[in-house]
């Protein structure tokens, strides 16, 4: 068994390591290595190119090294090849951590207050218990879900949004078309963490950002282009949205003119709410190939007529 990785050169010292120490079975192999392509079975890889694809004729499993697979061609990609995102605990614990600190930078204020510093003015505003902010989730896969979990020992009233049903304790959930508008009716701050596909890709627009109560915040760490942009600065221009943290832009990063740079009530970071962790990456990605080797569901698997 051959594992092909074309990423970062240091996580792969990194893997390479692991896999050599904790499973010396499956050969690790950069590009330069390669002296048989027939012979790779897996690929760990951000977005091979369609010529490297076409060299893997044995190629059974593309690995995402990131949460998101929006960056692969699916008409490049074999349809033979099954396609895994990562899932690891950095991935998640860096959501989460970044996920509780904007709601809590909107929830008190703060970024009012550097406003307020930035002009010289000592302006309390009257705090708002944490019971009457209502923060919505759309998205509610494992991230959502764990960020969901984290936000409840604030006690917020926490809703979620997601194309299927799910039941989750403590919070307020919503499935379809058809239940969007109320749930975006009922969020004072919004966290974006659907998967970016031809349905969801500028679905924080006029349309659905005008149903969020005026004063609402934004919070996108999902992918710059479910965002449009025009529209959230219109929102912002008019106050009917008071903020907006966004870690991710499309494209990234943004042209050093870009409105963003500047607006007093956008928070940009440049897309690292969450970042894999190379050690439990090597680990998790590991595991997965053992369950493929054993007959056992991928975690992870992307089903293709969906994009996730």
């Amino acid at each position: 068994m051959t594992l092909l990785y074309t990423s970062d050169a240091e996580r792969g010292r990194i893997w390479r390591a692991i896999f050599e120490a904790e499973a010396p079975d499956i050969a690790f192999m950069t590009p330069e290595e390669m002296s048989d392509p027939a012979a790779i079975r897996y690929l760990a890889a951000w977005d091979p190119s369609a010529e490297l694809l076409a060299r893997l004729s044995g190629l059974e499993i593309l690995f995402s090294v990131g949460a998101g697979i929006d960056q692969f061609d699916m008409g490049k990609l074999p349809r033979h090849v099954r396609l895994v995102r990562m899932i690891e605990p950095g991935i998640t614990e860096g959501m989460v951590e970044y996920a509780c600190g904007a709601v809590l930078t909107l929830h008190r204020n703060l970024i009012d207050y550097r406003i307020a510093q930035r002009e010289h003015r000592w302006a309390p505003i009257k705090l708002l218990p944490a019971s009457a902010r209502r923060v919505g989730v759309m998205g509610l896969g494992q991230l959502g879900q764990a960020v969901l979990g984290a936000l409840r020992p604030f006690g917020f009233a926490l809703s979620g949004w997601s194309r299927s049903r799910h039941v989750i304790e403590g919070v307020t959930c919503h499935a379809g078309e058809a239940e969007l508008p109320v749930f975006l009716s009922g969020c004072d701050i919004l966290i974006c963490l659907v998967p970016l596909t031809a349905e969801t890709r500028g679905i924080l627009c006029r349309k659905t950002l005008s149903q969020l109560p005026r004063g609402a915040a934004l919070i996108n760490v999902g992918r710059g282009g479910h965002l449009v942009e025009h529209d959230l600065l219109s929102f912002l221009d008019e106050e009917h949205l008071s903020a907006a943290i966004l870690d991710v832009t499309e494209p990234e990063p943004l042209p050093e003119q870009h409105p963003f740079w500047d607006h007093p009530r956008i928070l940009l970071t440049p897309h690292i709410a969450s970042m894999t962790r190379a050690d439990s990456a090597a680990r998790a990605l590991i595991a997965n190939i053992r369950r493929h080797q054993t007959g056992q569901a991928m975690e992870g698997e992307v089903t293709r007529d969906r994009g996730y």
